[in-house]
């Protein structure tokens, strides 16, 4: 009567897979082979190339299959190997060598294979193309008839040997006319193919015109003309001189966005006829030029890097069109070409320009990319014969293929046999799966059914420990995941499956049951006594009767006592280590005690350290007798204080010698304070810069440690431990030797350290322990004060220092996710970041200077003071970079400017990388880019920002030159901004 499987009872065996097999069944359904004569290919009424076949697909790739001259003189060719009429020995494996010799396997298969569709892999793979990427369609085509021509003229016969150039070679002339002299300059040029630009035009007939149309050479310009002997004004076109049997036509529809950096795709509409009248276009009107519409290449998507390549091509002997999508090949109905579903399909958005209406013979497209045209004088009744060796091979392929579609066939056959028998049993045995009552029965996992259930997946042995308790039996908690079936389907399902351990009707642990229900029970009084406590704890205790309890354990009681609950019943179920089948791990049994050690129970919320009644009478509160003895039946482990009980005495003691101590902290602090007057304010520092004429010794402390101290003397004395030492070893290297020049303490490594006046040293000395003293002394000529030498107390440590300094060098152009700043240059004028930092900082940047928060109520003007500018680099020892990354306190980031925008980047990163950068940040493309640091400029886009100096907070100045108008310009420039590599090295190229 269930519709559907009940969850968590045994006896519902509905909907557990049994649908599949109940009643008749479709044989399909005991397989997923398809059939493998939906591979074959089709069968039509002689007609096309004289044969019975229907055309194949060709996976990913297109072919010049259906030019008949071309096809008939690729049979032609010789190889090496062998002769045209030659048999290959049976015994022999042939394997195409060179491109030639593919293109006649792939033909001939074409022609004369059994299969749907041919795989050229074998040709893509001499090409040394990479599939997974895709390539301008109209770059290949250019490519590979080049490398066709190029192969076939090695050929004797010399029908092979000049067939591309008679199929597609055509001739134009560039013509210079001087406007002084009228003096003719003529430049012949042959092409394989026009690329025709699609911008602004609507007519297939307008491009063409744009083409040959004249170009004005005037001003910067001008024409050398030899007869003048000087630059003249003049004027230059492209004259027609002769036309190919098939004209090639390339829309220019992929075109360079100077915006992006990247090439997009023009959806614009071009109109072009099925017939095509070249005689207007040519110089000499004398020929016939009429040409029929043969093929249309189409780029399906709105993407110039994505999409899918579609070709309408036309049956030279038939007349009827084809649609060629990969391995699908579909004929178009009455002879016509059909373009309106692909267009259809490409429609990227509601905004596009309305189709314009088409008239008879006549068809707009705005994803077509190549269009084919072939003379409309060409006889049409050639008929192109496979040669013997190559019918040979295709023979040996189309006997692979029978076997392969035998051998799928007996596949099917023996799937659907053993779907029948596994059918009759599953009608038999789930007739007779339930359980009668009063009759034996065993549980089994609904899982394992489901799997027995399932055609796909082949039952392994049952396996039913995971659903045991400690003892060894059935657990209460996973009858829900448990079907009850009869004793004669469970022997059927031992035999033929095997496993264990059975579970029958004894099978069920008591023990379990009789836990749960104790538990469940304790659940439901719980609610009852949790009302109960709430009501006690309204009632004012009176007197020494009470008890304390914490605040924390009054307000999570509840929840406490049910967690232990749940803790019981897991301990039950986790105490064998079976449950799902998996033993716990040790350590993580351990883990999981020290965890709930860690956790506080129920009121020690209010026991102190020493184990005894917390002196803080805000976390704690007086409840009565009768709530404390109900709390105890949940919690009888709890620590019990009277109302009565006195507070630990030792925590007293402490709680006034606190109090003592902070009285102290802060005598201290004022005293340090007042003593230190010139250590705690900077504005009173000596400076290296400008040595003070007073005295001729000064001291050196770690910046790290006056700021400790002020933060001690400052801030919060009651909370911070007082400074008690001075800690210069932090500054000198292992060998006790000083880590810095003199120079470099006047700038770089100023933010390090701190000076200190001889005065103050002294009392720095009775204040704090100091470890090592550093002097640095002045000596003075006489009769030359001006010429000062310094020195310093330890000396300088050479080799340590030139350590130091390749460690920072090493750590600038090694450094990965930095921050850097992009300036942009408007009119040759850079804004100073120094010249007016409040109007020229930006509120809105990301990454403004942060300090560190003053703690609530600390007016310090002094304390927040900054110390310079420059970011603290890394040194080669553990104790000096310890220091340093403690002594780091407030951000010296570079603060953004109007006109910055900051950029993370790597030092391995080249400089191209960086301006496809800029260019998204700035809309500057990368040529128009001019970049310079510190002076110099960076040119090199293959050079790494750190063999260029780029280091982490480097400001860089950007130069946008104007935009150039001259999109013909824009081939070099694409290799700048562009990642793809095109076909180098590719088998069109040469290797």
């Amino acid at each position: 009567s269930c519709r559907r499987n009940c969850r968590g009872n045994p006896n519902c065996l509905v909907g557990i897979g049994e649908h599949v097999w109940l009643g008749e069944i479709d044989e399909n359904s005991f397989h997923n082979i398809d059939d493998p004569n939906c591979e074959r290919r089709k069968k039509v009424q002689p007609a096309s190339l004289g044969c019975t076949n229907a055309f194949v697909g060709l996976t990913n790739l297109g072919m010049w299959f259906l030019n008949l001259e071309l096809r008939q003189a690729l049979y032609l060719c010789s190889s090496n190997e062998h002769t045209v009429g030659e048999s290959i020995p049976k015994d022999k494996d042939y394997e195409p060598q060179t491109i030639c010799e593919h293109l006649q396997y792939l033909f001939a298969l074409l022609q004369n294979s059994r299969r749907r569709y041919i795989d050229p892999s074998g040709f893509v793979k001499a090409l040394g193309l990479d599939t997974g990427q895709q390539q301008d369609a109209q770059e290949f085509s250019k490519l590979f008839m080049s490398l066709l021509e190029d192969t076939l003229s090695k050929q004797k016969n010399p029908d092979v040997r000049n067939i591309v150039q008679k199929q597609f070679c055509g001739e134009y002339a560039y013509v210079t006319v001087c406007n002084q002299c009228g003096r003719e300059s003529k430049l012949v040029s042959k092409f394989y193919e026009l690329e025709l630009n699609i911008q602004g035009h609507k007519q297939l007939t307008d491009c063409i015109t744009e083409f040959l149309k004249e170009e004005k050479l005037e001003g910067d310009n001008r024409y050398f003309c030899e007869t003048c002997q000087s630059k003249q004004n003049a004027t230059r076109k492209i004259r027609l001189l002769s036309l190919p049997c098939t004209l090639n036509l390339q829309l220019m529809r992929f075109v360079f966005d100077r915006q992006t950096g990247h090439k997009k795709k023009l959806n614009t509409y071009i109109g072009f006829s099925e017939l095509l009248d070249m005689e207007p276009f040519m110089e000499q009107k004398n020929g016939v030029y009429v040409y029929e519409l043969s093929a249309v290449l189409i780029h399906r998507g709105v993407s110039a890097y994505s999409g899918h390549y579609i070709a309408h091509v036309k049956d030279p002997q038939t007349g009827e069109w084809y649609k060629f999508n990969d391995e699908d090949i579909e004929k178009m109905e009455g002879k016509k070409l059909q373009l309106g579903i692909e267009e259809d399909l490409a429609e990227p958005s509601k905004s596009q320009t309305r189709k314009p209406k088409c008239g008879k013979g006549t068809h707009c497209s705005r994803n077509a990319y190549m269009l084919v045209y072939r003379l409309q004088t060409r006889e049409k009744s050639l008929t192109v014969e496979v040669p013997a060796f190559l019918q040979e091979l295709v023979e040996r392929d189309n006997c692979k293929f029978e076997e392969w579609c035998n051998e799928m066939a007996e596949m099917r056959k023996q799937s659907v046999a053993r779907g029948k028998i596994k059918h009759e049993e599953v009608k038999e045995l789930y007739q007779r799966l339930p359980a009668e009552a009063g009759s034996p029965y065993d549980f089994i996992s609904l899982e394992w059914l489901q799997k027995w259930l399932d055609e796909s997946t082949p039952p392994k042995p049952i396996d039913n420990t995971a659903c045991l308790c400690s003892h060894g039996k059935l657990h209460p908690d996973k009858i829900c995941i448990m079907k009850r079936i009869s004793e004669y389907v469970a022997d059927f399902f031992y035999r033929r499956y095997g496993g264990g351990p059975r579970l029958n009707v004894k099978a069920l642990c008591k023990d379990c049951v009789v836990e749960r229900c104790r538990i469940l029970r304790l659940k439901n009084q719980l609610n009852e006594d949790y009302k109960t406590v709430t009501n006690l704890l309204k009632i004012t205790v009176k007197g020494s009767d009470g008890f304390w309890v914490g605040k924390a354990s009054l307000r999570s009681w509840r929840q406490l006592a049910l967690e232990q609950l749940n803790e019981q019943d897991e301990d039950a179920e986790h105490s064998n280590g079976k449950l799902n089948g998996n033993a716990p791990n040790k350590d993580e049994v351990n883990e999981d005690k020290r965890e709930e050690e860690e956790e506080l129970n129920f009121n020690e919320d209010i026991v102190c350290p020493h184990g005894d009644l917390c002196i803080s009478e805000n976390e704690r509160r007086v409840v009565s007798k009768e709530a404390w003895k109900k709390l105890k039946q949940y919690f009888p482990k709890a620590p019990e204080f009277p109302s009565n009980k006195e507070c630990c005495s030792q925590c007293k003691i402490l709680e006034r010698e606190g109090e003592e101590n902070e009285a102290l902290h802060k005598m201290m602090a004022s005293e340090q304070k007042t003593s230190l007057q010139n250590l705690f304010h900077d504005k009173c520092r000596p400076c290296l810069g400008s040595w003070p004429q007073e005295t001729d010794e000064l001291y050196i402390v770690s910046q790290f440690f006056v700021e400790e101290w002020r933060k001690f003397v400052s801030r919060r004395p009651t909370r911070c431990s007082p400074v008690s030492s001075l800690g210069n070893s932090a500054l000198l290297c292992p060998h006790g030797g000083l880590m810095f020049t003199y120079a470099s303490m006047t700038k770089e490594d100023s933010k390090l350290i701190a000076l200190i006046w001889p005065s103050e040293w002294e009392r720095i000395q009775k204040l704090f322990v100091v470890d090592h003293v550093i002097k640095i002394t002045r000596t003075r000529a006489a009769g030359e004060p001006e010429n000062a030498l310094y020195s310093s107390e330890p000396q300088l440590c050479p080799e340590c220092r030139e350590g130091l300094l390749c460690q920072q060098q090493r750590d600038l152009r090694e450094y990965t996710q930095a921050t850097i700043y992009i300036h942009k240059v408007v009119d040759n004028k850079k804004v100073m970041k120094d010249a007016a930092p409040e109007l020229n900082v930006s509120s809105s940047e990301a990454e403004e200077e942060r300090e560190e928060n003053k703690p609530e109520g600390e007016q310090d003007p002094d304390f927040n003071q900054s110390n310079g500018g420059a970011k603290r680099q890394k040194l080669s020892h553990q104790s000096y970079i310890s220091y340093q990354k403690q002594g780091i306190r407030r951000s010296t980031r570079h603060r953004k400017v109007r006109g910055e925008k900051a950029l993370l980047v790597s030092a391995n990163q080249t400089l191209k990388e960086l301006k496809i950068q800029i260019m998204h940040a700035f809309s500057v493309a990368p040529f128009d880019q001019n970049l310079s640091i510190n002076g110099k400029i960076l040119s090199d886009d293959t050079a790494t920002l750190g063999s260029l100096g780029v280091i982490p907070e480097s400001v860089i100045l950007l130069k946008a030159d104007e935009p150039i108008a001259d999109y013909a310009a824009m081939d070099d420039v694409m290799q700048v901004c562009m990642p793809e590599e095109g076909f180098k090295g590719t088998g069109l190229l040469g290797h």
